[in-house]
């Protein structure tokens, strides 16, 4: 069933456990990330990024999804979330089609620029009744910026101007950065707890951590219970999708498609549970 996406992690945030937020591309994935969260009873967010939106049309991913959630998972809380919209026109996209939650990314533009678009988009969303997700501070990503001697202060949220950005722009959850990094960029030796935490005072609704494919338990665990309510995973799936693939089609000279995407589509569910599991939220459906 499709529920508010803000409810959603502020029993989360309560209950210090995170919620998993799933990027999705097509129908196996999809039915992954939803078989996933049915089976472990846990609450779960399906998202799609702009590539995904243009890729397989936006309102055709967005019914997909809705479908087999409201069809197949009437018991489980499910979100549709727009991840890392970076204009108004792509966020506005999203609303129109009918998201439950969308995210404007406007991390690399000025503070106050950033703060003037989220807010426009607020405006629009809410009166919709959609929550909005907002960054702050800068998750760097591969082939943006040198992975050597990177100065991590430059780029990490700063506490006392989170507390400013979420009373001016309204926004409904707050994706941070301390350390955290997409994809393959390496990222910082250690989290900065402590910055987390005083984030976590100052700002009260709940916090969203991008770039933690990789992350192992004590990590996780780590910063749920300095504040995060929700982590964001996308490499992990690609990555165990690629290996369901591979295996498929080297086992045997294989023609029925359906036989090789189900071996992606398992691989995917696994991966999923893990994270699941390692974000406490089995269970709390």
């Amino acid at each position: 069933m499709l529920v508010d996406v803000k409810t959603m992690l502020e029993k989360a945030r309560l209950g210090k456990y995170a919620v998993g937020a799933f990027n999705t591309v097509n129908l196996e994935t999809t039915r992954a990330i939803i078989e996933a969260a049915k089976e472990l009873a846990a609450p779960v967010i399906v998202q799609v990024t702009e590539k995904t939106l243009d890729y397989a049309g936006g309102r055709a991913i967005f019914n997909l999804i809705k479908n087999i959630a409201e069809f197949y998972a009437a018991d489980i809380p499910v979100g549709i979330h727009l991840d890392h919209g970076k204009s108004f026109e792509a966020v506005e996209r999203a609303v129109d089609i009918g998201f439950t939650s969308v995210m404007y990314d406007g991390s690399r533009k000025e503070y106050v620029d950033n703060i003037m678009t989220t807010k426009k988009i607020v405006d629009i969303a809410h009166a919709r009744g959609i929550v909005v997700q907002a960054e702050l501070g800068n998750v760097p990503y591969l082939g943006e910026m040198q992975m050597e001697n990177i100065q991590w202060e430059k780029y990490m949220t700063d506490p006392d101007q989170a507390l400013q950005f979420v009373k001016e722009t309204g926004a409904d959850t707050l994706a941070v950065a301390i350390g955290n990094a997409h994809g393959f960029f390496q990222e910082r030796s250690e989290p900065d707890y402590e910055r987390l935490e005083m984030i976590a005072k100052r700002v009260a609704i709940p916090l969203v951590l991008h770039g933690a494919s990789d992350w192992n338990n004590g990590r996780v665990q780590e910063v749920i219970a300095r504040g995060i309510s929700c982590f964001n995973i996308d490499t992990a799936l690609r990555l165990a999708f690629i290996g369901g693939l591979r295996e498929a089609l080297h086992a045997e000279e294989e023609t029925d498609l359906r036989k090789v995407l189900t071996k992606a589509k398992e691989y995917t569910k696994g991966a999923i549970k893990e994270k699941i599991i390692s974000f406490g939220s089995a269970g709390k459906a």
